[in-house]
């Protein structure tokens, strides 16, 4: 069994119009996905779930940290 590892996805979260909220997050260039729901929370599950997915599918990506100076 695979070790369990965290990955870091910057995500936007937003309401619509029509007051639903989308979350959507760019796992890799041209990869991305899209969570939604009647709160914020349910939204970023909705595209967890979503990214878990597409990280089955393509692979987790490679990260890069960097630290900046305050």
């Amino acid at each position: 069994m695979a070790e369990p590892r965290t990955v870091t996805v910057p995500v936007v979260v937003e309401r619509d119009e029509d007051g639903v909220w989308c979350a959507h997050a760019q796992l890799r260039p041209g990869v991305g996905a899209h969570g939604e729901g009647a709160s914020e929370d349910a939204a970023l599950d909705d595209l967890r779930e979503a990214l878990l997915g597409l990280i089955e599918e393509f692979g987790v990506p490679r990260e890069l940290s960097i630290t900046l100076a305050a």
